[in-house]
């Protein structure tokens, strides 16, 4: 496998036909137009030109980080090529509807479609990806004046999107944000504020810059009760909708990453000099509500490209143990025998087999999440939408901060496969860590997602959440036929009711003084929830590899059909009973951390 493949060759058309059946899809109205051949033309396109035009410039532009000379920014001139490309392809619009100009592929077929872009190069890939996102607020929330004078431009990326929640001195605590927006005579409003860590907040590579902020009208409620969202162009729109004056948003300056640095990080104030034009987004402090549409999306996105920049470490280094001969195995341990690729060696094969884990599985997980949107969107049974709904709920915290976690651990690995190659500059190893380290921050820390998992999503409806993701995993447990994946199922049944335990204890705990333990408790929640939810995702791939290993005399698949079914053993053999401390604290009360005192720091 060369040292630039972005993704195996058998990778995603097992995990989306196999797998998911995304061929099935194509039975519903909304993509009757489509089929696998129309799915396989879109991947390959997108693999030729993430491989051309993307992977050529990722490590170049994380040398020559975009320059603000006071007055515009400037970066390499292969990011402005390849963002030309992708948005003349119609990948910014493809999940639209055709009226709107786009291509109507599923949610799922496009996430498969971002693997590639995600797995070639992160950085330049934000500016589209985060357009998108903003894209879908707009088309679901805003009133039929702000959709069309800005829709249809972000759609073929003439316009590029951005989201601004974080100030300077809030972070994540949104109830916290001091932006305002005062309302005018005209309708439109004027803001003031800050903004801190906003991606692709200044750039030349699009005609204008459509923020999403978060503001709060004076004499609302208090609190995340008073937000409301704006859409704030860099260039106000003249009458006629085409690009006008410059809007009073100022770049205050560049932020410098330890990774993703070909995306622009910026600093931005808004009315600087009382000029800045905002128009309300929906209902006047429903502005959060809005957003979490774009964060939510924007989360599954963060996981998903976690799990391929720890996907592209992995064949990096897999590629080098191939290559790279080191020490020697008996019985040919003599000295005058040849070296061996490291590959050979136990440990390497320990490390390689925990990277194929973390990131395949993530991979899966993320694919069937975005799945679940397709059959949320195509569900005619109401009581069934819902059901599906609550479950994408309950998953989204694990969907954003398990591969967000186990992305970069697989980096990690990758660079220690490498050894002291590993951490000089002149391998890529080092970068693919530097930027999958941002993401267990990106879009909520994980901190915060342990949290809403814990508090939130678990016990909300009364658990129904749960209750569908527990029938869902029955359903495909009584599916599998197989002897290895039968083991495996055998093997998970103890934690599922572990877990059964934990929550049952944690409901009475949680009614009690001693809840406050949960707070610091959250990751260990999150560690055994995601656990559980990541060996299943690993069963429903080992089952179907298991079926199909069956079936093929073809060697290659056969090699690739026993990978998988080995990943999922070392998942659940390696990685599941790691949780057995986290469900102890958990059942104990553990209430170390919180003890903690400040002092004693």
């Amino acid at each position: 496998m060369a040292a630039d493949t972005l993704i195996h060759d058998f990778e995603l058309p097992f995990q989306l036909y196999d797998v998911l059946d995304a061929e099935a899809l194509c039975k519903h109205d909304k993509f009757s137009e489509h089929s696998v051949e129309t799915f396989d033309a879109v991947l390959d396109t997108a693999q030729k030109m993430a491989t051309n035009l993307f992977l050529p410039h990722n490590h170049i532009a994380d040398k020559n980080e975009p320059q603000f000379d006071g007055h515009k920014v400037s970066m390499i001139d292969d990011v402005k090529v390849a963002f030309d490309a992708f948005r003349e392809s119609g990948f910014i619009a493809g999940r639209y509807s055709f009226e709107d100009g786009g291509m109507q592929l599923p949610e799922t077929v496009m996430t498969a479609v971002s693997a590639y872009f995600m797995s070639a190069n992160p950085s330049t890939t934000a500016y589209p990806f985060l357009t998108a996102a903003a894209i879908n607020v707009i088309s679901h929330f805003a009133n039929e004046e702000l959709k069309n004078a800005f829709m249809p431009r972000m759609l073929t990326g003439e316009f590029t999107g951005t989201m601004a929640l974080t100030e300077p001195h809030a972070g994540s605590s949104l109830a916290d944000i001091k932006t305002t927006a005062s309302p005018q005579p005209d309708g439109s409003y004027r803001l003031k504020g800050s903004k801190i860590y906003i991606s692709g907040g200044e750039h030349e590579l699009s005609d204008n810059i459509v923020h999403l902020v978060l503001a709060k009208i004076p004499g609302g409620p208090g609190g995340v009760k008073g937000i409301s969202l704006f859409v704030v162009p860099k260039y106000r729109l003249n009458s006629d909708n085409s690009v006008g004056p410059r809007n009073d948003v100022q770049l205050a300056g560049l932020l410098h990453k330890l990774g993703y640095r070909g995306t622009t990080s910026t600093a931005l104030t808004f009315g600087e000099n009382n000029d800045c034009h905002g128009y309300l987004v929906g209902e006047p402090h429903f502005g959060l509500r809005y957003m979490f549409m774009m964060m939510n999306e924007a989360r599954i996105g963060v996981g998903f490209g976690a799990a391929m920049i720890g996907y592209r470490g992995y064949l990096y280094s897999l590629d080098y143990a191939k290559d790279r001969t080191q020490g020697r195995i008996a019985p040919n341990n003599k000295p005058e025998d040849d070296a061996t690729a490291i590959i050979n060696h136990g440990d390497v094969k320990r490390m390689l087999l925990a990277q194929k884990a973390y990131t395949e599985g993530g991979m899966s997980l993320c694919l069937y999440g975005s799945n679940l949107i397709d059959r949320i969107n195509t569900c005619e049974d109401e009581a069934r939408k819902l059901d599906l709904q609550e479950m994408l709920d309950l998953l989204t915290p694990v969907l954003k901060a398990w591969p967000s976690e186990y992305g970069p651990k697989a980096n990690d690995l990758g660079i220690q496969v490498l050894g002291g190659s590993g951490y000089t500059r002149e391998y890529y190893s080092e970068q693919f860590w530097r930027d999958n380290r941002l993401n267990p921050i990106h879009e909520g820390t994980n901190g915060i997602q342990a949290l809403d998992l814990s508090f939130r999503k678990i016990w909300q409806k009364n658990g129904l959440g749960l209750r569908v993701l527990q029938k869902e995993m029955q359903s495909d447990f009584a599916k599998v036929s197989t002897t290895q994946s039968a083991e495996l199922v055998q093997a998970l049944n103890p934690y599922l009711s572990e877990l059964h335990e934990v929550l049952t204890h944690l409901t009475a705990v949680m009614q009690t003084e001693k809840a406050f333990t949960l707070t610091a408790n959250a990751q260990a929640m999150m560690n055994i929830f995601s656990s559980i939810v990541v060996s299943w995702i690993w069963i429903r791939q080992a089952s179907k590899a298991e079926q199909l290993l069956a079936d093929t005399s073809d060697q290659q698949k056969q090699n690739y059909y026993k990978g998988k079914i080995q990943a999922a053993k070392y998942f659940i053999e390696w990685e599941l009973p790691t949780v057995a401390r986290d469900i102890q604290l958990l059942k104990t009360n553990n209430s170390t951390c919180v003890d903690m005192n400040n002092d004693w720091f």
